[in-house]
């Protein structure tokens, strides 16, 4: 019996991310009036409380911040994805995200490794993920 796996829920405030992820692209928010960049999605910047944020697309350059080699399935649902590389990645704005790390090997994984954004769809939602600059 193949299980549904869970995928992400849009809600107004996250739905420009995931619209521009299924566009293949990457929107943060920056506040306009600190102009630091900001995610999570939210409505008001957690620098300054300003409710003044604009999306805009980034190139995703990213480097792996932290990792996990998960060498058992972190949930029944990814059972065919072992190991599973998860991976909090640093984007060049300086904003940190968790994401799987694809195109790897385990071994390959490293703090600093530098990373280039890959949309991987599945079902009806495209996913952002990262892999190794070659």
């Amino acid at each position: 019996m193949e299980m549904s796996r869970p995928l992400p829920v849009a809600t107004p405030t996250t739905e420009p991310f995931w619209d521009g992820v299924r566009n293949h692209k990457i929107l943060l928010q920056q506040c306009n009036d600190c102009t630091k960049w900001v995610f999570y999605p939210r409505t008001n910047c957690p620098h300054c409380l300003s409710n003044q944020l604009t999306w805009r697309e980034v190139p995703g350059d990213a480097t792996i911040y932290s990792f996990t080699i998960a060498r058992r399935p972190t949930a029944p649902h990814f059972a065919d994805e072992i190991p599973q590389l998860i991976a909090v990645v640093e984007l060049a704005q300086g904003v940190r995200m968790n994401t799987n790390i694809v195109n790897a090997e385990p071994a390959d994984l490293q703090v600093g490794l530098a990373l280039k954004p890959i949309f991987k769809t599945i079902k009806d939602a495209t996913l952002l993920c990262f892999e190794p600059v070659k």
